[in-house]
């Protein structure tokens, strides 16, 4: 069989959801297999949520979770010796980013010296969790199992709370993501680190020039696109770009259609001329 002369590399949510794989996907899906060209999912999600699209899907490439925490390897992927990797249930992980424990024990720190009050996830159940972020119980379970970053709500006062937290976390060297109604603390989560490490394993494999071509929409990828050796940028809504994810990548390319739709479209444009 023929080395594969690309990688893709995407956001998981550009192929709708983990409850929904979107029909419009359906031939570039195609395609990949047909084909047998790695498609890598990346995920600022937990293991466990994006597990419920890959089986779905039928992937069985490797992964990206929590925004370039951990890079997942199925068991036996590459017949290489991969340096610093620890066993985890049916895989082989290479970690970026700190421990959930450590991200967990930060914030805690970080809340005393800010006077400020939290909530962590890992004190919470997956009921209070999908009550106050509005998703199943099942979803909120799997939310909750985080591997290298922690999550968690101010509770008092929080307008003097949250901007002497966030100076603490980072002279700490912590990154503070926020979203609503949850914050989540990390340290060392880099997707594109760990499509780089991952790119040197494939060519190191194949003992071939493989390309990655990085497919994204806003400006949580981009770390994803600008490792990647060609970048697509679909837009948010139709017609509409992240400006500032556009500024950051002026070279990429930019593709009409939005969403589910556009990401076939880009696929299999890519596919056809390789």
């Amino acid at each position: 069989m023929l080395a594969p002369r690309v990688v893709i590399f995407t956001p998981s949510n550009l192929l709708g959801s983990a409850n929904n794989v979107a029909p419009a996907v359906s031939e570039a899906l195609f395609e990949i297999e047909r084909r047998k060209i790695p498609l890598v999912l990346s995920t600022r999600g937990t293991r466990a949520q994006l597990e419920v699209l890959r089986r779905k899907i039928g992937h069985g490439h490797p992964f990206i979770t929590e925004g370039g925490g951990g890079l997942f390897l199925p068991d036996g992927y590459f017949s290489l010796r991969l340096e610093g990797a620890t066993r985890a249930a049916r895989y082989l992980c290479v970690p970026f980013g700190r421990s959930s424990r450590e991200a967990g024990t930060a914030a805690d720190d970080i809340a005393r010296q800010a006077g400020a009050e939290i909530v962590r996830y890992a004190e919470m159940s997956a009921r209070e969790i999908a009550r106050n972020a509005g998703v199943s119980e099942r979803e909120a379970q799997a939310s909750r199992e985080r591997e290298f970053s922690e999550r968690f709500f101010f509770a008092g006062n929080v307008d003097l709370a949250m901007q002497s937290f966030e100076n603490i976390a980072r002279e700490q060297n912590w990154e503070i993501r926020r979203s609503e109604p949850f914050w989540e603390l990390c340290s060392g989560n880099d997707e594109g680190k760990a499509l780089r490490y991952l790119m040197r394993l494939y060519r190191q494999a194949l003992r071939s020039r493989i390309r990655s071509v990085g497919i994204g929409a806003s400006f949580d990828d981009l770390s994803l696109l600008a490792a990647s050796d060609q970048a697509f940028i679909l837009p948010a809504a139709a017609g509409r770009f992240d400006d500032q994810l556009l500024s950051k990548l002026p070279n990429s390319a930019k593709i009409a259609l939005p969403g589910a739709a556009g990401w076939n479209q880009t696929v299999v444009d890519v596919l056809g001329r390789v």
